[in-house]
């Protein structure tokens, strides 16, 4: 049989291609779709993969648009505007937080509810938090470590996890599958309040070394690498953690970034002061001590972080800082 008269060739060239849905296509979404292009770091099949993204702004529609996703309108707290998903990609990102109600996760059960409509289950890798894990006084962390959630949004995201898990399982015969990305703190000179320079400029302290926790990050390219590896490359029913090499104290990655910056390094404060003077939301995270293990993205996404500490990585958003300043301003 001819080429161009076998069944597959046969089809129009968007039938042909791989498709692949962001739900919560923000920033990391959004460099998820750029890697996609050929010679992408997730290195996809080609032709490049058709990304669409689910969206409930209108005004956010033609900026997709421009980035090549086709935008689907849908709201995850909306059950019946999410039915046209069953069957629409055999891969989907999902990246949306859950809401706000009590433990539960009631955005990715609709969500899931939808894809599993579909006669073959798509495979989802999901975007969680190392924030599952709670405090761990310090110790390294791997993923077989059972999470010990100690806030609200952490337990809505072990809700969330657990949901994948009974997706994955649930529908396997259907071809459904899972994978976990925990992910700690994530900067980027390009993302919005992606550097510390604002919280250094506002004098914000920390706590002092006894009182100090141990934190985690990742650049948000490699975790939009990261994302795009375990669209193809994830194993079943996995979890990775997704962070660079740092061991690193809150307090010292804020002296560290001082220093680049150039700024004078943040007040050291007891705990016991830090819960007189500061919010709730951020005396959470001086609440929880941890090291991240990487060994599986490292290993099985097959990921080498082109930031591999906070350092080079802070080194980059001053340089890209430096070449977005007005010409009069570049030397400062």
């Amino acid at each position: 049989m001819p080429a161009n008269q076998h069944p597959r060739r046969a089809l129009p060239a968007r039938f042909r291609r791989q498709r692949l849905l962001i739900v919560g296509c923000g920033d990391v979404g959004q460099r998820v779709a750029r890697l996609l292009a050929p010679q992408g770091g997730g290195r996809p099949p080609a032709p490049r993969p058709l990304v669409m993204a689910l969206t409930s702004s209108p005004a956010k529609r033609a900026q997709l648009r421009a980035l090549g996703i086709v935008p689907l309108a849908g709201n995850l707290d909306d059950a019946a505007s999410l039915r046209r998903l069953a069957g629409l990609a055999p891969r989907v990102l999902h990246l949306a937080p859950p809401g706000t109600v009590a433990d539960a996760d009631l955005r990715t059960r609709a969500l899931l509810q939808a894809l599993a409509r579909a006669r073959r289950a798509p495979c989802v890798v999901y975007g969680s938090t190392s924030g599952v894990y709670g405090d761990c006084q310090g110790a390294l962390v791997a993923e077989t470590r059972m999470p010990r959630a100690q806030t609200a949004r952490a337990r809505r995201r072990v809700d969330a996890e657990r949901q994948l898990r009974r997706y994955a399982l649930g529908h396997r015969r259907r071809g459904a599958r899972s994978h976990i990305l925990r992910i700690p703190g994530i900067y980027a000179g390009d993302r919005e309040g992606g550097t510390p320079e604002a919280r250094l400029l506002r004098g914000t302290p920390v706590l002092r070394p006894q009182d100090d926790v141990f934190t985690s990050h990742i650049h948000a390219d490699d975790l939009a690498r990261a994302a795009a590896s375990a669209l193809w490359r994830g194993r079943p029913q996995r979890i990775t953690n997704v962070c660079d090499g740092t061991r690193m104290r809150m307090g010292e990655y804020f002296d560290l970034a001082a220093d680049l910056w150039g700024l004078a390094r943040p007040p050291r404060i007891s705990r016991a002061e830090a819960q007189q003077a500061l919010p709730p939301l951020l005396l959470s995270f001086m609440s929880e001590s941890r090291r991240l293990a990487n060994r599986r993205m490292l290993r099985e996404l097959r990921i080498a972080p082109r930031y591999p500490t906070v350092e080079p990585g802070l080194q980059a958003a001053i340089l890209l800082q430096k070449e977005k300043a007005p010409a009069g301003r570049r030397s400062v």
